[in-house]
């Protein structure tokens, strides 16, 4: 008894939990995305299967976050003269406003049409994740308005953000002018230019893991919850400050495991772009060498122009099915990164992927 005549009680131990009972780390999160990612492309291999999600992956960059559309047709060992092309192409519609104005139309209709179809396609994605099947049609139409409320999204986030910023350089190099005219040091407008270059590179970051993050945690909680997204983030910032460290980890082992990825299908795909082209090249010094044999001389003409957009077309179509079809499976597993890993926070969408993936939690 203590000196108040009260029988003090028992001291007990009460280990630490963490901060979300059951969640799975960052670490944890990367077996099951892979044994998911396994029994989806592999258990059993279904060629249509690997089809559909290659063509809906193509859409989404190509397989990785760094995917080869940044660098395709550079890699061809010959020398397309599309700055030539581009060049002759602007001299020509120049003097036409009617052409100018189509052009423009048409090519913002097709980048709005290409984002609008990545968004949709997010969630087909998440659809065949989840499920372990994949049904484009089905998911496409259940998912509409799922991805019509991500590209509004996407729109309004990105084109604020690039408001603010042509603004911001607009002002500065109106401020630029004048620190010129009055005579400032020339280190002022240098240490100027290199703080917005900061600025821009920071900001572009953030719009990365913004957008990184709305892919892999956000839009599957969209699909399992069926709620809107600003609901869906209001869910994972919620999360996100409960455990600090375990979603900072995850930014950056997804970023990390992107990065390894990409490195791998790169690596994978040169060899293959480069037989592919270089057997593109060989046909055509064949077909050349074949026409001259038989005293014929290649020349462009109505027929042999249509003949040469076909076969552009058809060596573009390959081009793109080897580069999806070679990225597609790192894709996927992002994918399932995510999945798992904010299913184990999310009861609603672990429930879903019970239903399909019963090696959901570690060992």
């Amino acid at each position: 008894m203590d000196t108040a005549e009260r029988t003090p009680r028992p001291f007990r131990f009460i280990p630490a939990r963490r901060p979300e009972a059951g969640a799975l780390s960052p670490v944890e999160s990367l077996l099951p995305a892979w044994d998911g990612t396994l029994r989806l492309l592999f258990r059993p291999f279904i060629g249509r299967r690997w089809i559909a999600l290659s063509v809906v992956c193509l859409f989404l960059g190509g397989g990785t976050s760094t995917a080869a559309f940044q660098w395709g047709l550079g890699a061809l060992p010959t020398d397309l003269h599309a700055s030539d092309l581009l060049l002759r192409l602007r001299l020509m519609i120049a003097p036409h406003r009617s052409l100018v104005a189509l052009a423009v139309a048409l090519s913002l209709g097709l980048v709005l049409g290409i984002i609008y179809a990545r968004c949709v396609l997010r969630f087909v994605l998440i659809d065949a994740v989840i499920k372990q099947e994949v049904a484009v049609g089905a998911a496409w139409r259940s998912m509409k308005s799922f991805g019509r409320s991500y590209f509004l999204w996407l729109l309004g986030v990105v084109g604020t953000i690039l408001a603010m910023v042509s603004a911001v350089l607009i002002v500065s190099f109106r401020y630029l002018n004048s620190l010129q005219e009055a005579g400032h040091p020339w280190w002022v407008a240098s240490l100027l230019l290199v703080t917005e270059l900061v600025g821009i590179v920071f900001i572009g970051l953030l719009v990365a893991i913004a957008i990184t993050l709305t892919d892999d945690l956000v839009a599957p909680l969209m699909y399992a919850g069926r709620i809107s997204l600003p609901a869906a983030w209001g869910i994972v910032w919620r999360l996100a400050r409960r455990d600090q460290s375990a979603f900072l980890t995850y930014v950056v082992l997804r970023f990390a495991v992107s990065t390894g990825i990409s490195v791998g299908v790169l690596f994978l795909l040169f060899p293959a772009l480069m037989g592919l082209s270089s057997g593109a090249l060989i046909s055509a010094a064949l077909l050349t060498l074949a026409l001259r044999m038989v005293g014929l001389a290649w020349v462009w003409n109505p027929v042999t122009i249509v003949f040469g957009v076909l076969v552009l077309c058809l060596f573009t179509v390959l081009l793109f099915a080897l580069l999806s079809v070679m990225g597609m499976p790192g894709q996927v597993y992002l994918q399932n990164y995510g999945v798992r890993f904010i299913a184990s926070r999310v009861p609603s969408l672990q429930a879903l992927c019970r239903a399909t993936a019963p090696f959901d939690r570690r060992r």
